[in-house]
C-alpha cells in the first residue's frame, strides 16, 4: 500500500471542510466532506479549474432544485427528471464527471427537505457543498504542492535505463525472445504514463516571466527526452521483431551494428546525466564526427557487395538506428541551449536529496 501526497491531502481537506461546517453550525456537514473529496485535483491548475467548475455546476444544481421543489414539488419521479435535466446541461457545457457528480449531490441534498423555509435550508446546503470545494481547493493550493518535475525526470530516466537495459541485453543474445516480448508491451504501458506525467507538469503554472521562460525551455527538452526514449523502444521492438534475420547477417555488419547502439546507449545515458549537471559532453563538431564515422562505417558494412542485405526488414532496424541517433543529437543541442541561459539547481538537489547523493 503506497500513501502518497494526494492521499494525504484528501483527508486533510475533508477533515479541514468537517471542521470549518461544524464551525459554521451548517446541519449536515458530511455533504461538506463529500464534495472536498471530488473536489480533490492533482495538480494546483486543475483544482483551479475544477473550483470554477464546481461554482457553475452547483449553482445550476442548486437553482434548478429550487425551481422543481418550488413549482412541481418533490415527488421521486422529479428528483429523477431535475437530475437528468442537470446531467444534460452539464454535458453540455462539457464539464468533468466530478463536477457533475458534486452538481447531483446538490440537488439531492436540496430537494430531500420537506419541511418549511426551503429556501434557508437549500441555502445552506449549497453554502456547505461549496465549503468543501473551497476547502479542497485550499488545501491543494498550501499544503505538499505537487513537484512533477522531478517525478517526470525519475520517470524519464527509468524507463530510458529499463530500454537501455534490454537493447543491451538483446545486443548480447541474452534476452530471453518470450519474456522480452512482455517486456516491451510492459514498456509500451509505461509510456504512456509517462505521457499523461508530462501533461501534469506541464499543466503547471509559473508565475514570473523568468520562470516562463525556463519552463518553456524545459517543456520542449523533456518532449524530446521522451522522443528519444521512444526512439529507443522502437529500435528494441525491431531488435526483438528480427532476432532470426539477424543471427543470419554477416559477422561485420552484426557487428558494426551493435558496435553503433552501444555508441548511442552510452551518449544517451550521458546526456540524461549531463542535464542534471552531472556529465561532460564531448564538444559538438566531435561528437558529429563521431556520429558520422559510426554511420559511415555502419552504411559500407550494410551495402559491402554493391547491394545491401536479402531481407528488406532490416533497412527499418537501420532506419530506427539513425532515427534514434539524430534525436539523441537534437536533445544534445537542446540540453546545451538551455545551459547557456539558465542555470537551475533545484532539480539536481531534489533528486540527491531522494537518492542520498547518488543522482
Amino acid at each position: 500500500m503506497k500513501l502518497g501526497a494526494r492521499i494525504f491531502k484528501t483527508g486533510i481537506a475533508v477533515a479541514l471542510a468537517l471542521f470549518l461546517a461544524a464551525l459554521f453550525h451548517f446541519p449536515s456537514p458530511v455533504f461538506a466532506g463529500i464534495s472536498a473529496v471530488f473536489a480533490m485535483q492533482p495538480t494546483i491548475y486543475r483544482s483551479y479549474l475544477s473550483l470554477i467548475e464546481q461554482v457553475q455546476a452547483n449553482v445550476i444544481g442548486a437553482l434548478f432544485a429550487i425551481a422543481a421543489v418550488l413549482i412541481l414539488g418533490r415527488d421521486p419521479l422529479i428528483v429523477g427528471l431535475t437530475l437528468m435535466i442537470v446531467i444534460a446541461l452539464c454535458l453540455k457545457m462539457r464539464l468533468e464527471s466530478s463536477t457533475i457528480s458534486v452538481a447531483l449531490v446538490t440537488v439531492i441534498a436540496i430537494m430531500e427537505y420537506t419541511e418549511r423555509q426551503f429556501i434557508e435550508f437549500a441555502a445552506i446546503r449549497f453554502l456547505t457543498i461549496m465549503l468543501g470545494i473551497f476547502a479542497a481547493f485550499l488545501v491543494n493550493f498550501i499544503f505538499l504542492p505537487p513537484k512533477y518535475e522531478k517525478k517526470l525526470y525519475e520517470k524519464i530516466s527509468g524507463e530510458t535505463e529499463a530500454i537501455l537495459k534490454w537493447i543491451r541485453l538483446h545486443k548480447q543474445q541474452a534476452a530471453d525472445h518470450h519474456h522480452l516480448k512482455e517486456e516491451i508491451e510492459t514498456l509500451h504501458e509505461e509510456m504512456t504514463k509517462l505521457e499523461h506525467l508530462y501533461l501534469m507538469y506541464k499543466e503547471e503554472r509559473t508565475y514570473f516571466r523568468r520562470q516562463r521562460f525556463q519552463k518553456s525551455r524545459k517543456l520542449v527538452l523533456y518532449r524530446q527526452m521522451i522522443a528519444a526514449a521512444d526512439r529507443a523502444l522502437s529500435v528494441l521492438k525491431w531488435l526483438h521483431r528480427l532476432e532470426n534475420e539477424l543471427g543470419r547477417l554477416p559477422a561485420e555488419l552484426r557487428q558494426a551494428i551493435c558496435l553503433h547502439l552501444s555508441h548511442l546507449l552510452d551518449y544517451h545515458e550521458q546526456l540524461l546525466l549531463k542535464f542534471i549537471h552531472k556529465a561532460k559532453s564531448l564538444p559538438h563538431n566531435k561528437r558529429a564526427e563521431e556520429m558520422y564515422r559510426q554511420r559511415e562505417r555502419l552504411a559500407t558494412v550494410f551495402y559491402s557487395g554493391g547491394q545491401p542485405p536479402a531481407e528488406y526488414r532490416l533497412f527499418s532496424l537501420i532506419g530506427a538506428v539513425i532515427d534514434y541517433g539524430d534525436r539523441l543529437e537534437h536533445l544534445d543541442k537542446l540540453i546545451d541551449s538551455f545551459h547557456h541561459y539558465h542555470y537551475d539547481e533545484e532539480l539536481t538537489k531534489q533528486l540527491e536529496k531522494s537518492t542520498g547523493g547518488r543522482a
